[in-house]
């Protein structure tokens, strides 16, 4: 088997690999089964041949006479079946003392049976060079010295043509069962593999999103197995509910330490309290950027599919009288229609880092944008602010990354966007925008696994 070959027999599906099996088993003992009957078909047909041969033989022995007057061999009995008494029809009967003495049916006309001293049935060329099938025996009249060969001839091609329709018939009736056993097995093995298949559209709901739990009417084995699945995603889903809130705990606990260490840092030289000021801001900044990784859902095929209009709306909202107070316009242009498969805080969180990364930068425009295909769906946020070189455009991407150091924010917003995007399978790009500013686009996957 060829390499082709058997990497495509690994990639096929479980059905297929048993219809395969069941064509190659079919293919193989079908013909062997085919084989031995028609051996024994043309066997059966055969000794019958020869018994009938023989009964014929028996009445032309039957009907042999020597005429002691006329020194010569007659035949008192008429064979009933007429094809005796045609010239050449195949059916003959010869009776000779092997010298000069020769008797024979009138189908025989004036040629004679080529025979051997066997007496066994056996095959023959007759006249015209016709196949013969042949029975002799030697008999021995009181009135003769030398014994008398009886012989029976018929067409072999009786015997060929009998096998023949039997054979056509037997390969018909093969192919037909061979039909009905591969249509037998292909409902079986659709019904028998019918929970596997509900098992793994099961699967696919939950990784989609479309459903929490495997259903267990199944079959005993995979009832068993189902059950054995939704506990493990009951306790993943557990574990990961416990980790986000010991996020949010983690966060409540640090930020009081945080600012009363910041507080207290006032007190301090100008020097000591710059630098104290600087750590502690890299901490807040490391701890915002950590906790806001661990409270992600993260877990794309998990998360149901959500409109983007609906969800981020009240961002929307926020940001359109944020942009107002400094005199910039953000516009926003999502379809209806549009939806992706990440849990809404992850969503609000993206989109929102986005637009106020933007809004920083603007000089008078901000747009979002928004569409999907086949392959998954992507999100634009644009401004026609200074934009960014391509090395700037990495840079940024590093978590904590300021490339001004004027402008306010902790630098983290484009780092916790990519950190967000990346646990969903997706990319973030950044380019420049068609106004001249930064274009920031965000593609998620239809299917994130």
């Amino acid at each position: 088997m060829s390499r082709r070959w058997r990497d495509s027999l690994a990639r096929a599906s479980v059905a297929t690999r048993l219809l395969l099996g069941a064509l190659l088993l079919i293919g193989l003992l079908l013909p062997l089964a085919g084989l031995g009957l028609a051996h024994h078909f043309r066997d059966s047909v055969t000794t019958v041949f020869d018994e009938r041969l023989e009964s014929l033989l028996n009445v032309v022995i039957a009907g042999v006479r020597f005429d002691e007057v006329e020194q010569r061999l007659i035949h008192e009995r008429t064979l009933d079946d007429p094809r005796f008494r045609q010239v050449f029809s195949g059916w003959y009967w010869q009776v000779s003392d092997g010298d000069a003495r020769v008797l024979t049916s009138r189908s025989l006309w004036d040629q004679r049976l080529t025979l051997d001293d066997a007496t066994a049935p056996r095959d023959i060329v007759g006249p015209r060079n016709k196949p013969l099938r042949v029975v002799s025996r030697e008999i021995r009249l009181a009135s003769l010295n030398t014994p008398l060969r009886v012989s029976v001839a018929a067409p072999r091609n009786t015997i060929d043509l009998e096998a023949s329709r039997f054979n056509r018939l037997l390969g018909f009736s093969l192919a037909g069962l061979g039909l009905l056993i591969l249509l037998g097995l292909a409902v079986q093995i659709r019904w028998g593999l019918a929970p596997l298949r509900r098992l793994r559209d099961d699967l696919g709901a939950v990784e989609n999103g479309d459903a929490e739990r495997l259903g267990t009417r199944l079959p005993a084995e995979l009832g068993r197995l189902a059950g054995a699945m939704n506990a493990v995603l009951e306790r993943d889903r557990r574990r990961l509910e416990r980790a986000r809130h010991a996020a949010g705990n983690l966060a409540h606990a640090l930020k009081t330490p945080v600012s009363v260490l910041t507080t207290l840092a006032d007190g301090f030289p100008e020097d000591s309290r710059r630098r104290l000021k600087g750590e502690l801001t890299r901490i807040d900044d490391a701890v915002r950027h950590h906790l806001a990784r661990a409270s992600a859902a993260g877990d794309g095929p998990l998360n149901r599919p959500i409109r983007c209009r609906d969800t981020l709306q009240p961002v929307l909202e926020g940001l359109t009288r944020l942009a107002e107070r400094r005199s910039l316009h953000l516009e926003h242009d999502l379809p209806e229609s549009l939806s992706v498969r990440l849990d809404p805080q992850d969503l609000q969180e993206v989109v929102g880092n986005l637009l106020d990364n933007a809004l920083r930068w603007a000089e008078q425009r901000v747009r979002l944008s928004g569409d999907a295909d086949a392959s998954g769906a992507w999100l634009l946020v644009e401004d026609d602010g200074p934009g960014m070189s391509e090395a700037d455009c990495q840079a940024a991407l590093a978590r904590g990354a300021k490339l001004d150091e004027q402008r306010s924010g902790s630098g983290l917003g484009l780092a916790i966007v990519n950190d967000l995007v990346t646990l969903y399978d997706g990319t973030l790009t950044l380019e420049r925008a068609a106004w001249g500013g930064l274009a920031a686009r965000v593609w998620l996957p239809a299917h994130p696994w």
